[in-house]
C-alpha cells in the first residue's frame, strides 16, 4: 500500500505552524500555555516540543486549496482553522472521556486540571473563527459558515457518542451515523474549506465534500479499530482504551448487534460490575474477532476508501494534486496510530 505523501506532509508544519503560533500568541499568557501544550509546541514547563499530532486536516486543506487551482499558501487560513477546531475537540473529548495519555504524553487536563483544558478548547475554536473572519477574500462568509456548520456536526456527534454510554440499544446505524458526525464532517470540511477560501466552482467543493465524508468514515473506522486493536507504543495511548472505558465503538456496536453467542457474551461483559482488567480485555477483543466485528470494520474502512478515491477521480484534478490527495487517503487506512 502507498503510505504518505512525505514530500508534501512535510511542507505542512512549515507553512501552517508560524501561522497557529501566531493566533495562540494572541491568547492570556495561562491559555497560552495550556494551548501550547496540547498542540505539542511545548512541554508543561514551558520548554520546547516537538509533540505534535498527524497533520492530517491541515494538509487536506492546503491540498484543497491546490485543488482549486491556488499554491498551498493560498489554503493556510483554512489549515490553521480546521487544525484549531480540531484540537478543540481533542481538548474536551480528552475530558468527557477522562482519558489521560494523547500522543505519548499525559493530556493537557491530567497536567492543568479540568477546568483549564475545557477554557483552552475553547479559546481554540475562537482562534478558528478569527482566522477566517480576518481573511478578506470572496470566499471567506463561505468557507466560515461551512466551518461553523461542520463544528455544530461534530458537537451533535459528540452528544450522541456520550449518550451511548448510557445505552445497552444502540444500533449500528445511529453508531455509524454518529462517526459520520463526530469525525467524517471536520474531515469533510478540511477537504473543502482550502477550495471555498479561494471561491472554487461548487462542482469542486462539493465533489471534494463527498471525497472528506468517505475519508472521514474511513479515518474513524481505523481509528475504531486501533482502539481495540492498537499497540500502545504507536497510538500513543493505552491497551484496549476504548473497552477498558467501555465505548460504543463500531466495532463494539457491530457484535452486540450482530446476533451471535460472541456478541452476546460480549454484552453481558460490558454489563458486569467493576472495572475491566486485562483479562477482560483478551476476552472482549477475542469476542469482538469472533463475531466478525474486526474484519467488517476494515472491510467497511476499505469501501469507504474506495469511493473516497472514486470521488477524487471524478474531479479531474491535475497529476500532482491528485497523485498527493490519494495518498493522504490511503494513508488514512494504512496508519497504525
Amino acid at each position: 500500500m502507498t503510505i504518505a505523501p512525505v514530500g508534501f506532509l512535510d511542507q505542512v508544519p512549515a507553512l501552517v505552524e508560524p501561522r497557529i503560533r501566531e493566533l495562540l500568541g494572541r491568547l492570556d499568557p495561562r491559555n497560552q500555555r495550556v494551548t501550547a501544550y496540547h498542540m505539542g509546541y511545548c512541554e508543561a514547563d514551558g520548554s520546547p516540543s516537538a509533540a505534535g499530532g498527524k497533520g492530517i486536516r491541515p494538509a487536506l486543506a492546503l491540498l484543497s486549496a491546490r485543488a482549486a487551482g491556488h499554491p498551498p499558501e493560498r489554503g493556510v487560513a483554512a489549515a490553521a482553522a480546521v487544525e484549531l477546531a480540531h484540537n478543540f475537540s481533542l481538548l474536551h473529548d480528552d475530558v468527557m472521556d477522562q482519558d489521560t495519555v494523547r500522543r505519548h504524553r499525559p493530556t493537557a487536563w491530567a497536567v492543568f486540571g479540568v477546568p483549564a483544558a475545557i477554557l483552552a478548547g475553547d479559546a481554540l475554536m475562537l482562534l478558528a473563527r478569527d482566522v477566517l473572519s480576518g481573511d478578506t477574500r470572496p470566499g471567506t462568509v463561505r468557507a466560515a459558515r461551512r466551518l461553523d456548520a461542520d463544528v455544530h456536526r461534530l458537537i451533535a456527534g459528540q452528544v450522541a457518542d456520550l449518550e451511548f454510554e448510557r445505552r445497552d440499544d444502540v444500533t449500528l446505524a445511529e453508531c455509524l451515523a454518529m462517526s459520520a458526525d463526530k469525525t467524517a464532517a471536520l474531515m469533510s470540511c478540511a477537504c473543502a474549506l482550502g477550495a471555498l477560501l479561494c471561491d472554487a466552482p461548487a462542482a469542486v467543493t462539493e465533489g471534494l465534500t463527498r471525497l472528506g465524508t468517505h475519508l472521514g468514515m474511513s479515518f474513524q473506522l481505523v481509528d475504531d479499530e486501533l482502539g481495540v486493536w492498537g499497540e500502545p507504543a504507536r497510538t500513543g495511548k493505552p491497551v484496549g482504551s476504548d473497552l477498558r472505558s467501555r465505548k460504543k465503538s463500531v466495532p463494539v456496536v457491530h457484535a452486540l448487534t450482530s446476533g451471535t453467542a460472541a456478541g452476546e457474551a460480549l454484552r453481558e461483559l460490558y454489563a458486569s460490575s467493576g472495572d475491566l482488567h486485562d483479562a477482560d480485555l483478551r476476552t472482549a477483543t477475542g469476542l469482538l474477532e469472533e463475531a466478525g466485528s474486526r474484519d467488517w470494520v476494515r472491510q467497511e474502512a476499505d469501501r469507504h476508501l474506495r469511493h473516497a478515491l472514486a470521488e477524487l477521480d471524478a474531479l479531474g484534478l491535475p497529476a500532482d494534486v491528485h497523485d498527493d490527495l490519494a495518498d493522504l487517503a490511503r494513508l488514512v487506512t494504512g496508519r497504525h496510530h
